[in-house]
């Protein structure tokens, strides 16, 4: 758990001023940290990621540089067990946030970004409605039930990630007694923003905090909410397109926001995936392989829906791969993260994603997704995907070496008395390495005199050649990789 800042007071709305911004890359020994936890990484025109995920004692800061950011972190919401693309008919949009491959390439840091400032309220007689907004023109239609979940009533507060077109948003909800007839005895509000990118959200989670709470004690006050605005907004393009230009910064720029994985800012406090993992236990191994396998993935949950937007980001990540060009011909893995019935014209266009939803009416919508997760139970109603629910030999090795590689890497920071989690770069590089060891070898396979992919190689792959079968077919057609798969019986090859 990390503990809430009080750093911020409520007219502070800059999160991290920009002397905090930037990791310590600058002095020699986080410089030779950061190199080191990178040298495994392939160069541009490289091919292979042979990523290195040693946990001695003589690399225990390989990649502290992510969670350098973490200080000010204002989540209260820490853990699973708490449980407390397409266009979206908004016009053709390019998502930033999620490619890893990108973000290496163009070597970029992101700036603010902040398209929206917005506080939705929920009046007794019209339902949740949008009470005040920046800039006035900006289309919020929908915004008000992304940002006030389903069911919130029930709970205090809560913060919740969400699409809206374009753009992604974060809103914090809050929900106050009073002694008013008129709003029947509760007061309810969120105060939300808009961005492009959802990496950089998490900074302005304090600031919506203080701001709801402000909005509840003292409501119509938008002077703070202007301000922020004002100093943070986006400049848009002259494209009318409603997109934000990403500029590029100088190549000596935090050497983090280049190279590593630049979406695990969400993740802010440390923890979130190896709360997820560990929430699911060896039911990770068939997420894992649903999302390499691009499918539509629904996640249900009671409010608060803010650790189950977590597990939306969690999954995308088990799809990392970071070999050059792998996977430019399949769906994008988008994460949609809250959705609700206003969003289902939108899902059914997607061809692949990770959503969650505190409506139960999404179950029985099976042409909307997949697989079906509820809780712990992860279930789908595809007769050729259900085979993959069954763990086999090589998913609980997978999962054996996971939870040893966490206990060596815990070993390691009390050892060395390093409060600085890295578990989350572990579990990162943990399945980018096992997705990269599979595409290199189909790779090599489907370029090679003899593309016949034999129980050898699956076994090298970490996949079980029975097991795993049904799995490595889909992959196959999926991505478009011509390789001979033979059956039991070698004599009797099918093709795929």
């Amino acid at each position: 758990m990390v503990e809430q800042s009080d750093r911020a007071p409520l007219l502070d709305w800059e999160e991290v001023p920009p002397a905090e911004l930037a990791p310590t890359v600058s002095s020699p020994e986080t410089e030779d940290s950061v190199q080191s936890g990178l040298s495994s990484y392939p160069t541009e025109g490289g091919v292979r990621a042979d990523i290195s995920l040693n946990t001695s004692p003589a690399r225990p800061n390989s990649v502290t540089a992510v969670s350098g950011e973490s200080a000010h972190s204002p989540h209260k919401h820490s853990g699973p067990g708490e449980d407390a693309s397409a266009t979206d008919g908004e016009g053709d949009c390019a998502f930033h946030g999620l490619s890893v491959r990108d973000r290496r390439i163009t070597g970029w840091e992101e700036k603010d970004q902040i398209v929206a400032v917005f506080v939705v309220t929920f009046d007794t007689r019209s339902g949740n409605m949008i009470e005040w907004c920046l800039p006035q023109d900006v289309n919020l239609e929908g915004v008000e039930f992304k940002s006030m979940a389903s069911g919130s009533h029930r709970i205090s507060s809560d913060f919740i990630y969400f699409r809206k077109g374009c753009y992604f948003g974060l809103a914090c909800f809050a929900n106050m007694p009073v002694e008013s007839e008129l709003e029947r005895g509760a007061r309810m509000k969120s105060v939300g923003i808009l961005s492009p990118s959802y990496t950089l959200l998490y900074r302005y989670m304090h600031f919506l905090e203080n701001q709801v709470q402000h909005q509840l004690q003292c409501p119509g006050q938008y002077s703070p909410l202007e301000a922020f605005y004002e100093d943070k907004k986006a400049v848009l393009p002259s494209g009318g397109n409603g997109l934000v230009t990403v500029c590029p910064t100088s190549a000596l720029g935090p050497i983090v926001n280049r190279c590593m994985h630049p979406e695990m800012k969400i993740t802010h406090p440390a923890g979130c995936m190896s709360q997820f993992i560990r929430f699911f236990g060896e039911q990770i191994m068939v997420l894992w392989k649903f999302a390499l396998l691009r499918k539509r993935i629904l996640i249900f949950s009671p409010p608060p829906v803010g650790v189950v937007c977590y597990r939306v980001y969690c999954c995308c990540c088990l799809a990392n791969v970071s070999i050059p060009g792998m996977g430019v011909s399949v769906p994008e893995f988008r994460p949609f993260f809250y959705i609700n019935v206003a969003d289902i014209a939108a899902l059914g266009t997607e061809l692949s994603y990770v959503a969650c939803t505190t409506e139960k009416i999404f179950e029985e919508k099976k042409e909307l997704y997949d697989v079906y997760i509820d809780n712990q139970n992860v279930k789908t109603h595809r007769e050729s995907l259900q085979p993959l629910l069954r763990l086999n030999s090589a998913d609980r090795e997978k999962y054996r070496k996971l939870c040893e590689q966490r206990q060596l890497l815990l070993y390691s920071q009390e050892v060395d008395r390093d409060c600085t989690s890295n578990e989350e770069d572990l579990f990162i590089l943990f399945f980018m390495e096992q997705n990269n060891r599979i595409f290199q070898t189909l790779s090599e396979l489907a370029g090679s005199a003899d593309p016949t992919l034999t129980a050898e190689h699956v076994r090298a792959m970490g996949l079980d050649p029975q097991g795993d079968r049904g799995f490595l077919i889909d992959l196959l057609e999926i991505y478009g990789i011509d390789v001979m798969l033979f059956i039991d019986n070698p004599c009797c090859p099918s093709h795929s």
